[in-house]
């Protein structure tokens, strides 16, 4: 599972011309939902993105998380976060899990992330969306559940 983490001043997801979600101050999270994906994978996209400290305090340093500030969260699916694009110049998208399995995780993102107490909206699934954000830095990261599996080795 990946997650596209940018933090915003305002966002919004218009679909066919009408407002489906707005929040203020927070984070858009774009997720994107591969086959073989686990609760376990949502679990560290949920818990690394409320409790990454990238709000800055009084002197300009990432010291707050979206706890810490009640960010408010804006979810939006994005199967093209598995595009792959090493051959050709047109995307495949073989990694990315197959519809009615990414609604399935992707609805239990969106709980897993109400469940935090933060205000919580989303896009609309599998539909066209027009996502209006105004980022906030501009800070925007990248999550991978893979990390979960292979830690990241020590510098020699």
């Amino acid at each position: 599972m990946r997650a596209f983490i940018q933090r915003v001043v305002q966002a919004k997801v218009t679909v066919q011309s009408i407002v489906h979600a707005q929040i203020e101050s927070g984070l858009v999270v774009f997720v994107g939902v591969a086959h073989g994906d686990t609760d376990e994978d949502i679990d560290f996209i949920v818990n690394k993105t409320v409790n990454l400290r990238i709000f800055s305090d009084i002197d300009g340093k990432f010291n707050f998380s979206c706890k810490e500030v009640n960010a408010q969260i804006l979810v939006v699916s994005q199967f093209t976060l598995f595009a792959e694009i090493r051959k050709g110049n047109r995307p495949s998208f073989f990694s990315a899990a197959p519809p009615d399995e990414a609604k399935r995780m992707f609805c239990k993102v969106v709980d897993r992330f109400t469940a935090t107490g933060l205000t919580t909206k989303t896009g609309q699934f599998q539909e066209h969306m027009m996502v209006d954000l105004s980022n906030d830095g501009p800070v925007s990261l990248l999550v991978d559940s893979v990390v979960r599996h292979h830690p990241r080795r020590p510098a020699s």
